[in-house]
């Protein structure tokens, strides 16, 4: 079975909208678009090209994280080799929906029967990239293996959130830990059981 991997950015009070840019996400009156490139530098880099590698993954994508990616990267592909090329599953409440950019195949319906039924299937893990709404019916579902996570140097106080009500109670381990120049911790988990508890 392959794993689905959730890679993200999030700020320290776990806001995950719109890093990217002013225009990126602007729903419930978001103003911070744009709120992780102050902190980029030369090492980031190398972080991310480790982490966009596409040669053993396919991706996985809500609708509106898929509509940002196929209005950019088809045209700037050098940037993300292999990402025209890579299957590209996309979630959508919508089944007539037309997908333009090659080799995106539409997930309609009953998304966590379909997300089960990818995993059970194929040898290419599933890397899923910001799709807020989408992670956070995985989280609820328990079909999530690993987390990728960038966190910044920075509090919001508003904003989409990585881990909402209804994400379950989950124990994960650490399996990979570097911290940037600037402050950004890049921490990598897996899942590892149940939560337990205890008392001192």
């Amino acid at each position: 079975m392959r794993k689905l991997i959730v890679i993200e950015f999030l700020t320290l009070d776990g806001v995950m909208q719109a890093p990217g840019g002013p225009e990126e996400d602007t729903s419930g009156g978001f103003k911070y678009g744009g709120w992780s490139f102050p902190y980029f530098d030369e090492f980031m880099g190398k972080v991310m090209g480790e982490q966009m590698s596409l040669e053993r993954c396919a991706l996985l994508l809500g609708r509106k994280t898929y509509e940002i990616f196929a209005s950019y990267w088809p045209q700037h592909a050098e940037n993300w080799p292999g990402i025209n090329e890579v299957i590209k599953y996309v979630a959508s409440h919508d089944s007539s929906r037309k997908l333009d950019w090659e080799n995106s195949m539409l997930l309609a319906g009953d998304i966590v029967e379909e997300v089960k039924k990818l995993k059970s299937e194929g040898d290419r893990d599933l890397h899923l990239w910001g799709s807020g709404n989408l992670v956070q019916t995985l989280l609820k579902h328990d079909l999530v293996d690993e987390l990728w996570l960038k966190i910044f140097p920075i509090t919001l106080g508003q904003g989409k959130r990585l881990f909402d009500e209804g994400t379950m109670a989950t124990a994960f381990k650490l399996t990979d830990s570097k911290l940037s120049p600037n402050g950004i911790i890049i921490a990598n988990y897996k899942r590892a059981g149940e939560v337990k508890t205890g008392s001192f």
